[in-house]
């Protein structure tokens, strides 16, 4: 079965539209309401393509049954949404149906008014309060206008979501609801675009007009959700079959896995599947076992029959893939030795194996997974530790390789003056930059530091030219040493010393002095 295509708008839907059109603006240059006599050709010429559509549709919707019985599985994901939309055009065109008729009943009064409500057959179709009392007064409790356009954007949304994006603009402007502005300049909504000041003959042809709307996207969406069944079809103009290895690199003692497809695969005709001469299972996965190393190349055939003789086509295909000795990758991700009492971050990984199938262990360490990263923590003061990668294949857990790491102390850090992102190490340094209370002694590694690591001062001692002492806890100045350093010259030296600080580990280690020069 193959689809319709979208048919495009015809000459006499363009000749209906020029002269609505040409009315409508006839009718906004206050032309006498006897022109509007010429809207009953408009509205007469708009139901009989109302009609056609209509028989148009129901034939679509034929199709679709026909398609359905004969393969329901292919078929019933896009029955159920031409359903949904018939639906939805359906309440939205007898919606507009009942807009038409209450407004005739209004303007002739219920025993004239007829249920098809069509132009020539409304004797007023020339009063202008009608239109505007029942479509927007909200005080009589009508309004009507304002369901209607609630309706439209709730069906304009829902052919939007079930077509695709060359189309969507299309239905975005043809049940568009954006306002506009008057004679005045002043903004109005689509409820007075539309409606306010209409005479009851040009109303009802503009209502029909939206009801041609609904059905002529209706009709278009039934096409497309009709083509849509054929898109898996396997009758296409080129067919290809393709290899889908799970891995084209396999370790040695594990095993290759392969699938075996031909693309637009029609799930009610399976195919035959051919490796090497051998014939697979319905699935079409090649399964081969690989003892030994290198590069092994495999070929083969899927063999279909033709939907119209019914004998076998063959397409064929080739592939290969490489099997190599068990092997991993470690790398210590900050430097190449570990460091007692810090948590050292190593990267592990597997050519070919996912993370969750890794399995790493160490002796002398702790190991703890931290998102895609190992924490190795050592627990002894010195020598080495050994980190041993495990991966599973095919059920089986395989060493993939070993390595010793020396363990070291963690390196000292150096010890600095921080006046904001500055840092000092000795020299000249203003008398106000040593007095800013913000301003405090660091221990850092400077900018080209390998390790990130967070030592804390706890103590030091402020030293004048005379050798006078000055002690305090934490990492900022005391008042008392704020009050040394105030007595001091220009020029005058003033050492930092006896720097504490605590490291990672918990070991608080001895800093180097800082020997500064007021400035």
């Amino acid at each position: 079965m193959s689809g319709a295509k979208n048919c495009p708008e015809t000459p006499r839907q363009r000749m209906i539209a020029m002269m609505y059109l040409v009315l409508t603006a006839m009718l906004a240059l206050n032309v006498s309401t006897d022109i509007l006599n010429g809207f009953r050709l408009v509205d007469d010429s708009l139901h009989f393509t109302l009609d056609a559509l209509d028989r148009r549709n129901r034939d679509l919707m034929g199709m679709f049954d026909a398609a359905y019985e004969k393969n329901p599985q292919k078929t019933a994901e896009w029955l159920d949404k031409a359903h949904q939309l018939t639906a939805s055009a359906d309440s939205l065109y007898n919606y507009l149906q009942n807009f038409k008729y209450d407004i005739a009943v209004l303007a002739d009064g219920e025993k004239k008014a007829q249920k098809d409500a069509r132009v020539a057959n409304i004797e007023s179709r020339d009063n202008l309060d009608v239109t505007s009392n029942y479509a927007l007064d909200q005080d009589q409790g009508k309004g009507h206008a304002k369901t209607l356009r609630l309706m439209f954007e709730d069906y304009r949304e829902l052919i939007i979501q079930l077509t695709n994006g060359t189309k969507r603009a299309d239905y975005e402007q043809m049940f568009s609801t954006r306002g506009g502005v008057n004679n005045d300049g002043d903004s109005i909504t689509w409820e007075q675009v539309i409606f306010e000041g209409m005479p009851v003959g040009a109303t009802i042809t503009i209502l029909s007009k939206m009801q041609l709307d609904v059905r002529q996207a209706e009709s278009e969406m039934l096409q497309y959700l009709l083509t849509q069944t054929d898109a898996t079809d396997i009758r296409v103009n080129n067919l290809k079959a393709f290899v889908i290895p799970q891995s084209t690199y396999i370790m040695r003692g594990g095993q290759y896995t392969a699938q075996i497809v031909l693309s637009a695969v029609d799930t009610t005709a399976r195919p035959l599947y051919f490796v090497n001469g051998n014939q697979l299972d319905s699935t079409g996965i090649y399964r081969a076992n690989c003892g030994s190393t290198g590069n092994f190349k495999y070929k083969g055939q899927i063999k279909l029959p033709s939907q119209e003789s019914g004998e076998l086509e063959t397409y064929e295909f080739e592939s290969e893939y490489t099997v190599g000795e068990p092997s991993a990758t470690m790398s210590n991700i900050e430097l190449n030795v570990m460091y007692r009492g810090y948590d050292n971050k190593f990267s592990i990984s597997v050519p070919g194996v996912p993370n969750d199938k890794i399995k790493v262990s160490a002796s002398g360490a702790t190991v703890n997974r931290s998102g895609s990263l190992y924490i190795i923590k050592p627990t002894i003061e010195k020598g080495k530790v050994t980190l041993s990668v495990q991966a599973e294949l095919n059920g089986k857990t395989i060493t993939m390789g070993t390595q010793e790491y020396r363990i070291m102390p963690l390196p000292k850090p150096g010890a600095f003056f921080a006046a904001g992102d500055k840092l000092y190490d000795g020299g000249n340094i203003p008398r106000n930059t040593l007095l800013n209370g913000n301003n405090r002694v660091v221990a850092s590694f400077g900018q080209d530091a390998l390790l990130d690591l967070k030592y804390k001062i706890t103590s030091f001692k402020v030293q004048n030219a005379s050798g006078q002492l000055s002690p305090a806890n934490g990492d900022k100045f005391t008042q008392q040493q704020i009050a040394m350093i105030q007595k001091l010259k220009q020029g005058a030296p003033v050492n930092i010393v006896d720097i504490k600080a605590v490291g990672p580990d918990g070991k608080t280690v001895t800093l180097r002095g800082l020997p500064l020069t007021v400035n």
